[in-house]
This record gives C-alpha cells, structure tokens and sequence, in this order.
C-alpha cells in the first residue's frame, strides 16, 4: 500500500491556499451537522431529569444516560483506530462525505429504537439506542472535525473549528427550549407521561438524519488530504497528541458534568428552587454562553484585522444580550451582563493565540466552580451557568492544537480525539456518585474542576510537549 508523502498536505499545497474560496461553500455546508448534532447532544440533559422521575432512578443511575451515549463514542473511535491502526486510514479509502452519510444513518437508527423502548418502558432499551447514536455520532466527528480544520490554513484552523462549533451551540442553546416545552410540557399535556414523551421528538429526528444523509451523499465536497495511509499507529508517536487525547478527555468530562447537573442543581432549595421547566431553560442560556463564546473565538482566533475583530468581539456579545433581554427581561440580563464582560476581556488576555487563550479560560471556569461549591444561592447558580461563556472554545482549540503538524494523519489523531469523549461518559456518573455519597450535589462539582485543571495544563504546556518551539510557540 502506497503512503502519503506529508508534502501533499493541504498546508504545502499552493494550490489549495489558492483555492480556499472555493471551500466557503463546503464550510457552510458542515455547519449544518455541526448545528444538528449540538442539537440532539443537549437533549440528553432533558432526558435526564426525565428518566429519573420515569423510572425513580438515583443520581448514579440517571447519569447512565450520558455514559451510554458517550461510551459508544469510545467504542466506536476504538474500533476506528483498531482499523486504521491494521488495514489503514478508513476515511483516506471512502472520503470525508462518506464517513459523514455512514454516521447520519447510524445516528438515524438509533434514534428510531426510541419508539420500541418507549413502548415498552425499559429503560435499558433507551440506553441501547443512545449507545447506537453515539456510535453515528461518532463517525460524524471523526470526519467532521478534521475535515473542518483542513478547509484553509492550519494557523487559522482553531478559527474555523470554533466557528462550526458555534452552529454545534447554536443547536445547545434552542435544543433546551424545545425540549423542555416538548417532553415536559406539550407530550404530559396530551397524555404521554414519562417515558412516552420522548417517542416523537427521537422519531424526528430519526426522519431527519435520513433526509440529510441522502442530501450529503449526492451533493459535491472536495478531496482534500483523503488518501491511503500505512497500517500502524503512526498518530501515537507525537507526545502533544498523547496529553490531547487526555485534555479532550478531560474537557469533555467537565463540560458534560456541569451541563447534565444544571436542572438538578437548580432544583435545589439552597441555590434557587426552580422546577424542570424553568430550569430548562437556564441550560439554554448555558448554552447560550457557548455559542457567543464560539463565535468571539472564531473571530478572535480569525485572520481579520485587530480592528475588525475588536467590532465583533464587542457586536456578538452585543446581540446576545439584546436577545436575552427581549426573551427575559432586565431582572435576568443584570447577573449575566458582568460575565460577558469578563468574557471579552480574556479574549484580549488571549492574544489570539490559541494554547494562551485555552489555559486562560479553562482557568476561569475552575474558579467560577471552586465559587459554586463554597458559596450557595444566587451566586453559585449564576456561577454554574456562565461556565457555558469560558468553557467555549475548550473543544475546538485543544483539538486543533493536537491535530497541529500531525500531516496525513489527522484522520487517526481524530479518531483517537474522539475516543476520548469517552470523559463525557466517566466523570458523569462519578459526578453523580460523589453527589449520592456526599448527598451534596454542590460539592460534586470538585469533579469537574479537577478536570478544567488539566485543560488549562495542556494550553500551558501540554500541546508544546514534543515539539520544536518554533512550532509550538
């Protein structure tokens, strides 16, 4: 089997630096999967709270939930390298589309096996199908991602994953509102109570994923950096990718942790009392916090002049107050305001550069949950919420940071990348087991905030390990 010469790729390429016009189109076209599947990720925070009422389940037991989905993410990235690692780079034999129309299928049928599961009130079934759907998700992310930071310069790729990655919280911020209202309001009003609330919405989206696998398979996407690659490991011999894999591990975990808690912690009498559906909609605006923060990222990790970046920098936040104020009024905007405040001044902090800012804003999210777990009330709840705004950028800079000068391998780093949503699986339920032993949710938030720790190690020091410093830097 032929290998790949590391001068074909796209960074030595003229030709394609040249033709990086000619990507926007398929730039945009990715969004759209990144929108869909931020879209379905968030649900589980519904179905949470839900199967817990559904089947009196325990902290522990309810976090399975996140453990199924996101343990099919390990096995199915497993089974990716396990291939690529003996018979060659998957992706580099059927193409970036395929892996996406192979995923959007896969993602399909799991969502379809609601319906019997809901039926038949097991909550095992419900597990099984989101394990299916991670599985499609998955190979979504292993083709999505990489072929995301390819489509133009590598220096500005954590620009381009953050902004694909704002349509992922794009998808977060509205999946809360509607799922809220669907499964805890409109399915109980007309009679489907607990597990039955869930049938139609997973249907849709079963519908969905069907629909945009047929439009992904007949529209046209560039060949780029596809090709066959040697059997072997070859993505293990970089020591940046090795402490990436953790950091995403870690980042992922955290991130996950905190957005699967809110409703509960909310709920709670000593932080602000709230039932699901109003706290529902408090994971919204956590959400919410990512997707302006993506989008700054995107701008200030971007190649536009500092001027226009200081404009967008200040106009996103902008917008999203404006929104926020029209939706909830000013009672609700006066406890955010001081955190997107906070927020652009770290990204002037940052320098546009990726691993700084990384550290930065994994370091403000431990303090905001050391501040959550010493302090309750107003302030711990508010304090949980606009992790949201600093955890942004965590996935798409440690990502592209691990994929940096890894050449024709990026298909395998990804997948070894993806692996690691495996945290979003484990620290989870270990959240929820401290909390059950502890019978403190508060504390249980020491869970995520060793995890940030090591995210802020990695935009420290972590992603330079390994290699020349005039690369690193």
């Amino acid at each position: 089997m032929a290998t790949l010469s590391p001068s074909i790729d796209h960074t030595l390429n003229p030709s394609l630096e040249t033709s990086r016009s000619s990507h926007r189109g398929s730039f945009a076209i990715m969004t759209v999967l990144f929108f869909m599947w931020g879209f379905m990720t968030v649900f589980n925070d519904i179905l949470i709270p839900r199967f817990k009422e559904a089947f009196t389940l325990s902290y522990f037991e309810a976090m399975l939930v996140q453990f199924a989905f996101f343990g099919a993410y390990f096995i199915g990235s497993l089974l990716y390298f396990i291939i690529s690692a003996t018979t060659g780079d998957p992706i580099a034999r059927i193409g970036y589309k395929n892996g996406v129309v192979i995923g959007l299928l896969i993602s399909a049928t799991g969502s379809a096996i609601f319906w019997p599961a809901a039926s038949l009130a097991s909550y095992p079934m419900f597990l099984g199908a989101l394990f299916v759907v991670g599985l499609g998700f998955a190979m979504l992310q292993i083709a999505a991602n990489p072929y995301v930071t390819i489509l133009g310069p590598e220096k500005t790729a954590s620009s381009r994953l953050n902004l694909a990655q704002g349509f992922n919280s794009l998808g977060t911020t509205i999946g809360p509102l509607i799922g809220g209202w669907l499964i805890f309001q409109y399915f109980a009003k007309t009679g489907a109570h607990g597990a039955d609330s869930v049938k139609v919405p997973y249907l849709i989206f079963s519908i969905v994923f069907v629909v945009i696998a047929v439009i992904f398979y007949f529209i046209h996407l560039p060949h780029i950096g596809e090709g066959k690659v040697e059997p072997g490991a070859g993505a293990l011999k970089y020591p940046h990718v090795v402490l990436g894999i953790i950091a995403i591990f870690m980042y992922v975990g955290g991130e996950v942790s905190v957005g699967s808690s809110i409703i509960n912690f909310l709920g709670q009498k000593s932080v602000a009392n709230l039932d699901a559906v109003e706290a529902s909609k408090y994971v919204s605006l956590f959400w919410g916090g990512m997707l302006m923060g993506r989008f700054m990222g995107a701008v200030e990790l971007s190649e536009l002049t500092r001027r226009n970046k200081q404009i967008f920098l200040a106009l996103i936040p902008l917008a999203g107050l404006l929104i926020l104020w029209s939706v909830r009024g000013w009672g609700f905007v006066q406890y955010y305001f001081p955190f997107l405040i906070l927020c652009w001044a770290l990204f002037q902090l940052g320098q546009s550069r990726a691993a700084r800012t990384l550290m930065i804003f994994a370091l403000t999210v431990v303090t905001l949950l050391l501040a959550a777990i010493l302090v309750g009330g107003t302030v711990a709840m508010w304090c949980i919420v606009a992790i949201g705004l600093f955890t942004s950028i965590g996935w798409s800079n440690t990502f592209s940071l691990a994929l940096e000068g890894t050449g024709v391998l990026k298909s395998q780093v990804s997948s070894l990348l993806v692996m690691a949503i495996l945290g979003g699986a484990i620290l989870p339920p270990m959240q929820g087991a401290v909390a059950d032993y502890t019978k403190n949710l508060q504390l249980s938030y020491i869970v995520p905030l060793i995890a940030y720790l090591y995210v802020a190690f990695y935009g420290l020091y972590g992603h330079r390990v390994g290699r020349p410093r005039e690369i690193a830097a």
